[in-house]
């Protein structure tokens, strides 16, 4: 049993977008206390794109000596048996669960390339979350308030408590219109709210997050400036957190949660319906 593994070379191949893969590979390794260093490949649908993959598993193993790991989702049988036969640990994220829906509805499943990832099946859908992104990515840490009437939610929160990666992760996976704004110095001196917000604070939601933990996500940006000192931090954090209770936002600690836990605690606190697209 391998022992000491502060890191491991992680690989997600897939004939489709890969997005699976990857949940489903994070899900299992946030289960062991190790470092992945991950790759991603999608749309391998032939010999010679999984040949380019084998390559680097190849590479990996004999610069490390232990073989990575990799979750992978391939219809084609020539494509996956290649893949098979290189030196790693192969994970099927859909066999398993396959097998045991096959066994309870004793329907035999005919597995096609790229069957989740069909822009003409779900046209509407797929053009209601490029424009959700599209929106969360033009009203990114309070570029413009122009529109709120379009958002879903609007998150607020001191600079670095991750509103960008949890709004752009509802925009992508749940196709909901996000707006995030950080509190600035100026804001904070005067606690209190924009007059902008006021008539959508049904949709407001504040994250939070440890004094210890944003100094030292602030550290790594900005080093031994007053923005990253613990002083400011805890100045901001107190201040935003009071105005929060005073308005009576909704919010969450941010500290330990993955984007995943962060939007789910959010739709569910905010009464929100889940629309995963896949």
């Amino acid at each position: 049993m391998q022992i000491n593994n502060q890191s491991r070379d992680v690989f997600y191949v897939s004939d489709g977008t890969a997005i699976t893969c990857e949940t489903l590979g994070h899900v299992v390794l946030g289960q062991f206390p190790f470092i992945p260093n991950e790759k991603t490949f999608p749309f391998v649908e032939s010999q010679d794109k999984v040949a380019d993959v084998v390559k680097e598993i190849e590479t990996s193993y004999q610069r490390n000596g232990v073989k990575p790991l990799v979750f992978f989702s391939i219809v084609v049988p020539d494509v996956r048996e290649m893949l098979l036969e290189a030196p790693a640990y192969s994970y099927d994220v859909l066999e398993s669960i396959v097998q045991k829906v096959q066994d309870d509805i004793q329907m035999a499943p005919k597995p096609k390339l790229q069957r989740s990832r069909s822009v003409g099946k779900d046209s509407d859908t797929y053009f209601d979350r490029i424009a959700a992104i599209e929106y969360t990515l033009a009203h990114d840490d309070g570029i413009t308030l122009k529109g709120l009437e379009q958002a879903d939610i609007i998150l607020l929160g001191v600079s670095r408590s991750g509103k960008t990666p949890t709004s752009l992760y509802m925009a992508m996976q749940f196709g909901l219109r996000v707006v995030n704004y950080p509190f600035i110095a100026e804001d904070v001196k005067m606690m209190r709210l924009l007059p902008e917000f006021e008539i959508h604070r049904h949709k407001l939601f504040g994250l939070t997050i440890d004094p210890e933990r944003l100094t030292e996500i602030r550290e790594n940006r900005l080093s031994g400036s007053d923005y990253a000192s613990t002083e400011q931090c805890k100045l901001e954090l107190d201040t935003v957190e009071a105005l929060f209770r005073r308005e009576a936002i909704p919010y969450i600690n941010t500290s330990s949660l993955s984007v995943e836990e962060i939007t789910t605690r959010i739709l569910e606190k905010a009464g929100m319906k889940r629309r995963l697209f896949g």
